[in-house]
């Protein structure tokens, strides 16, 4: 009898030269990130870095998130390199809203059959998201699983820590009514809100992502994959500007402000915003009315062109937008900090 042949683990869908391959790209990624607490490249099992000096109380802040369906936009146009820089703001933003600095990241990267051009420019704006953090790349995981994904499609899923000095971290507790509330400008959709998003533009409104849009200046799949903004630069600057009078942070994401910005403030406080204030951004205004969305649904649903609101003192509100218009962030005062009393959380932001 004719002795089979073995069957290898590429016949059953796992290449490892490809993972191989990547890897050996995603070296010379992450090796621009690199950070002076870095003790080891890419590639070990493990990721080692110090934590640096000049802390007396150093505190580890972490953070996870993915990109959520914003990945089925680039699946769509075929371009896969800022996606990657929305999976670094995720994370990252979280972890800046107790003042803490970003010390490194690491992603995990899942899919049925490896493309190895595809992985390298998602990890491309990986190391680009790291660079605008200041933080470095110091590891992942590439998993290529078989059956689980639809051809040309991935997951992503980011990790980032960060360090903070114990006395200085932004809790929200001393904040108190009258504080000034400060929006800072997003960059568009972030990464949020994009199934409701894809809802109302391919179906209700019957548009391609290569469809034009003159209302956005460019294509719908450009308007989308615009990258979330990551507000690093703008973080140190605005606490090395204003100090203890900047009382909380709010990282703007699903929930919009309405679920958002209740984290950053203390019980019995609650805000109340002006959303007239500042312009809405034109993605927004296509949305709504191309749905149509009603408004308390906008509210909860997206930033509403808000990516990061700052809790400041009152009178510190103009050093404050200085301070972020210093470090290329558009800011104003969008409202004040307001007694709610004994409220639902939902109830504590008022328009």
């Amino acid at each position: 009898m004719a002795r089979a042949m073995s069957v290898t683990y590429r016949e059953a869908g796992v290449d490892i030269d490809a993972g191989d391959a990547l890897v050996e790209r995603i070296k010379r990624l992450a090796k621009p990130t690199r950070t002076p607490e870095v003790l080891a490249d890419v590639g070990g099992f493990a990721g080692l870095c110090a934590l640096p000096g000049g802390l007396s109380e150093p505190v580890l802040v972490s953070g996870t998130d993915g990109v959520g369906t914003k990945l089925k936009v680039a699946f769509a146009t075929g371009v896969h390199d800022t996606v990657g820089i929305d999976l670094v703001a995720m994370c990252v933003n979280d972890v800046l809203t107790v003042g803490a600095r970003p010390l490194f990241f690491l992603d995990y990267f899942a899919t049925g059959k490896l493309d190895v051009d595809v992985g390298e420019a998602v990890v491309r704006g990986i190391a680009e998201g790291c660079k605008q953090a200041g933080c470095a790349l110091l590891g992942g995981e590439t998993a290529e699983l078989p059956g689980m994904y639809a051809d040309g499609e991935y997951d992503l899923a980011g990790f980032a820590v960060g360090v903070v000095e114990r006395s200085r971290i932004l809790d929200g507790k001393r904040t108190s009514p009258g504080d000034a509330v400060i929006g800072v400008a997003s960059s568009g959709l972030h990464s949020n809100g994009y199934s409701l998003a894809r809802r109302v533009l391919e179906k209700e409104l019957g548009l391609r992502m290569g469809d034009r849009l003159d209302e956005l200046g460019r294509t719908v799949g450009e308007a989308l994959l615009t990258p979330t903004r990551i507000y690093a630069r703008a973080i140190t600057t605005l606490l090395a500007a204003c100090g203890e009078a900047v009382r909380g942070l709010s990282h703007i994401t699903g929930g919009g402000l309405p679920g958002n910005l209740p984290r950053a403030l203390p019980d019995g406080l609650g805000a109340r915003l002006d959303l007239g204030a500042y312009e809405r951004p034109a993605i927004f205004q296509v949305l709504q009315r191309g749905g149509p969305v009603d408004e308390a649904e906008m509210r909860r649903t997206f930033n509403l062109g808000v990516g990061l609101v700052a809790v400041v003192e009152k009178g510190a509100a103009d050093r404050a937008i200085e301070a972020l218009a210093g470090s290329g962030e558009r800011a104003w005062v969008l409202g004040e900090v307001i007694s709610v009393g004994d409220v639902p959380f939902e109830e504590r932001v008022r328009f």
